[in-house]
């Protein structure tokens, strides 16, 4: 059985931490009940309350696939293959 600790603390059980989808960082809520409290998880939230997630919504959107936006964000794309291919066929050809 969980304790509280001298700050108030208490540890939630793992089974329930997997059962409510709770994990480091995420907020939860303390509701009353007419029986006692229940234990909510919370969406995230600002400190103002609103969704931290909203500015970035449909930042995303593109017809690159995943792969070819990184490639193009770490500055690898476009990238010429063909003058790569020459390169190696002059080499060898020089040998």
């Amino acid at each position: 059985m969980p304790r509280v600790t001298t700050k108030g603390q208490v540890t939630i059980p793992k089974a329930i931490r997997e059962a409510l989808g709770i994990e480091p960082g995420d907020e939860v809520k303390f509701e009353q009940t007419e029986s006692g409290y229940e234990l909510r998880k919370e969406k995230p939230t600002t400190a103002e309350g609103q969704d931290p997630f909203e500015k970035y919504r449909g930042s995303a959107d593109s017809d690159e696939t995943m792969p070819e936006r990184m490639r193009r964000l770490r500055g690898e794309y476009p990238r010429d293959v063909s003058s790569d291919s020459n390169k190696d066929s002059e080499a060898e050809a020089e040998t």
